[in-house]
């Protein structure tokens, strides 16, 4: 039987008017820590965020995105958010913030594979 690890998931959603917490999910970040695994997926659906919130900055959602990716990969252009351990930067991540990008709740789980367990995560959440 094979091993299953610990996980851990966020959705990502961009919220353009936090007082009115309306959002839409764009993504989900999943931090697997026994298997060393953080990563993201998203897609801006810029066609479904303007029928939802009319006009918005995509070349910034975009941009805040490609941030959380940086930070993701645990590489120099994280900066020093990116220079963490792995959970550090999760956690850095995905802590309450009020901004266009935020993420819900952490949830946790069990996996066999993380790869797949995003993948299915972000099917089921966000397309």
């Amino acid at each position: 039987m094979q091993e299953r690890h610990l996980f851990e998931y966020a959705v990502i959603r961009v919220v353009p008017r936090v007082e009115r917490e309306e959002f839409l999910n764009v993504g989900v970040i999943l931090l697997c820590s026994s298997r060393g695994f953080l990563q993201i997926r998203y897609t801006l659906n810029e066609a479904r965020l303007r029928a939802a919130f009319g006009e918005l900055d995509m070349e910034e959602l975009q941009s805040r995105l490609q941030a959380f990716e940086k930070v993701c990969s645990g590489r120099r252009e994280g900066g020093p958010i990116g220079q963490l351990g792995t959970a550090s930067r999760f956690r850095w991540l995905t802590a309450n913030r009020s901004t266009i990008v935020q993420t819900s709740a952490v949830h946790p789980g069990l996996c066999l594979d993380p790869t797949e367990t995003l993948e299915k995560l972000y099917r089921d959440l966000v397309l």
